[in-house]
């Protein structure tokens, strides 16, 4: 009987340790799964490539095939943003997305230096262009009284074709933007102007 009661204090000691020893597992896993949970996943992965697991919408390439803008979701804001597909980064476009207003419905011209789109702020859509050589936007549409959509840029940046509905119905219209701009030309320098 001496032997039975030393070994029965033994096993609920052991009992105890293996309860203990699970109880710490399930709060270190549980833990672990918290903290990797609320971590942004592929955060840095994320931030180089095309696709995430973020909505991406409203493609637009350069006539060139090199760069590719589009509507993104991405660090939490809806913004327009440049992909480089030849280095595979992506294009700083400072100045670009306001925070007040809503760019979305983009437009490339040849090598991607203009970018047409659609700017809302306060309800009120405009057509406006960026200029990625200034880092600028401008506003093309501020005098219209009427609802502007879709704007497509032609590959010298000069002409801009968009939808209005300035006569009660969706039309087509096309803004020159001048002999005075300086035209994306095919290889990429600045053109001379006549």
């Amino acid at each position: 009987m001496s032997t039975a009661k030393s070994v029965q204090p033994k096993v609920r000691r052991l009992t105890v340790v293996r309860k203990i020893y699970r109880s710490r597992r399930w709060r270190m896993g549980f833990l672990m799964g918290f903290v990797v949970a609320c971590t942004p996943v592929n955060s840095i992965q994320e931030q180089t490539t095309l696709n995430s697991r973020y909505t991406d919408e409203q493609p637009a390439l350069s006539g060139n095939g090199r760069y590719v803008a589009f509507v993104s979701n991405r660090d939490g804001d809806r913004k327009i943003v440049m992909y480089d597909l030849e280095r595979q980064v992506f294009v700083d476009l400072p100045r670009l997305n306001q925070q007040q207003a809503i760019a979305e419905s983009p437009s490339l011209s040849r090598n991607g230096r203009y970018m047409a789109y659609i700017s809302s702020n306060q309800g009120r859509s405009e057509v406006a262009i960026y200029d990625r050589a200034t880092r600028r936007s401008e506003i093309l549409t501020r005098n219209y009284l009427s609802w502007v959509r879709n704007p497509t840029l032609s590959p010298d940046g000069r002409y801009v074709a968009f939808e209005t509905s300035r006569r009660g119905q969706w039309d087509i219209e096309v803004l020159d933007r001048g002999p005075n701009i300086e035209l994306d030309i095919p290889d990429g320098s600045t053109s001379s102007r006549q």
